[in-house]
């Protein structure tokens, strides 16, 4: 199979996709960063700013226009379509970064503040230039003295209290509906007034954020030995092929793939294919 290029100007490679992803994962909070051989996502859109840093072979990233660039690095705004392939022996990392997080916001404004179309392969490139700075922005979840954001400010602290309360409240009810009506009532907003507030500080709906929540759940309740059956339970998806299907639109991989690509394992009894 070859890549070819759909927007004037790009320069993708040749050589064969790959679709092995092989590597090491590991999960703060606020951070999901896998770094290994990459392989090929379908197209997808995730509820995290994704950061790209190519460290071997080639990586070509399409936009929801079909336009495709061969990258060495990139800042994936949240909420954006967008498919990664990569060729054989492709390495790197990639980053997942909670919107909420100082380090997630911080390269949101790194998007906006590159002036282009946040949908667009060429702007996500220009947010991650230069490649110093992009390494740094991942060093903002440590230490905790660290986190500020491109203006300087710190960017937990640009979050209204009644918002982020709303956050701290979800971890512990993300095995139910968390709808947010229940959620504003909790805080004493409407649920107009809060489901702007996502729209305003994390640049996302909110059914679109608390997805990436009960995932990055999920992945952490198999990790700690559940099966997928079980961590999908807990983390509020109605079985483990509802949590397969948001897997695959939030990634372009299913959960095994994930999990295999991690090194991590679930039980066998709730394997997915």
């Amino acid at each position: 199979m070859t890549i070819t290029t759909e927007a004037p100007g790009t320069r993708v490679p040749e050589e064969g996709v790959s679709s092995q992803w092989a590597g090491v994962t590991t999960a703060t909070p606020g951070l999901l960063a896998f770094t290994g051989e990459i392989g090929t996502a379908g197209p997808h859109a995730h509820a995290a700013v994704q950061v790209l840093m190519v460290t071997g072979g080639s990586v070509t990233l399409g936009d929801q226009r079909g336009h495709r660039q061969n990258v060495e690095r990139a800042i994936i705004p949240a909420g954006v379509r967008h498919e990664l392939l990569a060729t054989s022996g492709a390495h790197g990392l990639l980053a997942y970064l909670d919107p909420a997080s100082p380090a997630g916001r911080a390269a949101t404004e790194r998007v906006l503040a590159s002036g282009g179309d946040v949908t667009a392969v060429t702007t996500w490139q220009a947010a991650a230039r230069p490649e110093a700075s992009t390494a740094a922005l991942l060093s903002t979840h440590f230490p905790q003295e660290n986190r500020r954001t491109a203006s300087g400010t710190n960017a937990a602290e640009e979050l209204p209290a009644t918002f982020a309360r709303v956050l701290d409240l979800i971890p512990q009810l993300i095995s139910g509906p968390l709808l947010l009506e229940d959620l504003a009532n909790r805080v004493g907003l409407s649920a107009s007034r809060l489901g702007h507030l996502f729209a305003e500080h994390l640049h996302l709906p909110y059914p679109a954020w608390r997805r990436w929540a009960r995932l990055l759940h999920a992945m952490e309740a198999v990790r700690g030995g559940a099966t997928l059956t079980e961590a999908a339970h807990a983390a509020g998806f109605a079985d483990s092929a509802h949590l397969t299907r948001t897997c695959r639109a939030m990634f372009g991989i299913t959960p095994s793939q994930a999990l295999a690509a991690a090194g991590w394992s679930a039980n066998e009894r709730s394997r997915q294919p």
